[in-house]
């Protein structure tokens, strides 16, 4: 979710930085938002004065004998109380609105990110090595890898398609695969190694941006037997569980930076790419990946990204 702050005091940039990854941010929609929930703060602020002023006065008229004043005091204290509760809940409702729409605005693009309408309009920012070029007719992964293990039928026989079942020297490889990289980050670059859960609460996807605006590119658990237990979600990444460890949390400067890993399974129901690169190990339901995530000042973060790039690149 974007800095609430940043929005009420620098709305006009927040709406051109979003612009430029072609998002439409409706400023008279939060000016009107913000609008009502200043309004009913500061109703609630005046009522709020004017009970504990009453309140005072109470006593006072009991005390000399007033009581029929002192009744009318009381009266209007009850009054205030029930629009306290009323404020209260427009509050509510007003904050839970802005909330809601807040969660599906995408992040602001750094400023070194030229705009673009679509992919086509991708700036190359640098090229390793030179294409290989070969005098025979070149097979991909898929002719490569059945023969040696790579079975999509049998993942499709299993679960459907987008699934791949490995066996024999490619499930060696593929275990040897993440447990290199987990070696590599932890000691050549010191990161901490991490086990977390596979299965997540709504909250936690909130809080890394899968929700609510990814909903449909999740899969959805119930738990059998507790009818008591909300929807849970399959992770699409680690990076939810390994950047929710420090949610809610304020961490001294002195301990950042904060660099974590893990190695684990990734769920994605790839929702709307029906069609979309069937072959072979693109777009798959399940996948292992041994994800980085670095918590660090903000105003350092995009050093920090430059360095993630480097160390997957010199793994």
């Amino acid at each position: 979710m974007l800095d609430i702050q940043l929005l009420r005091s620098n709305t006009a940039a927040v709406a051109e930085r979003l612009a430029r990854r072609g998002y439409d941010f409706d400023t008279a929609r939060f000016d009107a938002l913000e609008e009502r929930r200043k309004s009913v703060q500061v109703k609630t602020e005046e009522l709020q004065a004017s009970r504990n002023s009453i309140s005072k006065q109470i006593g006072a008229l009991k005390g000399q004998g007033k009581h029929e004043e002192a009744q009318a005091a009381m009266d209007q204290v009850a009054q205030i109380k029930t629009d306290l509760e009323q404020a209260a809940a427009d509050l509510d409702a007003v904050q839970k609105e802005l909330d809601a729409w807040l969660l599906s605005i995408p992040n602001l693009p750094h400023e070194s990110v030229p705009p673009g309408k679509d992919e086509t309009e991708n700036v190359e920012v640098r090229k390793v090595g030179t294409p290989r070029e070969f005098d025979f007719e070149i097979k991909d992964h898929v002719d490569l890898g059945e023969p040696l293990g790579l079975d999509f039928e049998g993942g499709a026989k299993l679960s459907g398609a987008r699934f791949t079942v490995m066996r024999g020297q490619i499930a060696r490889l593929h275990r040897a695969l993440a447990q290199f990289m987990l070696d590599t980050h932890t000691l050549q670059h010191g990161y901490t190694e991490h086990y977390t859960p596979y299965i997540v609460d709504d909250t936690t996807l909130q809080g890394t941006g899968q929700l609510p605006k990814f909903a449909e590119d999740l899969f959805h658990v119930t738990r059998g037997g507790d009818e008591t237990k909300t929807t849970q979600y399959l992770i699409p990444t680690a990076e939810v569980t390994l950047t929710n460890t420090v949610a809610g949390s304020i961490i001294p400067s002195e301990q950042l930076p904060l660099k974590l890993t893990a190695h684990s399974p990734c769920f994605r129901s790839e929702a709307g790419s029906y069609g979309k690169d069937t072959r072979g190990l693109i777009r798959q339901h399940q996948f292992d990946k041994v994800e980085m995530v670095q918590i660090v000042h903000p105003e350092k973060s995009y050093g920090a990204l430059e360095e993630m790039v480097g160390h997957a690149e010199t793994s």
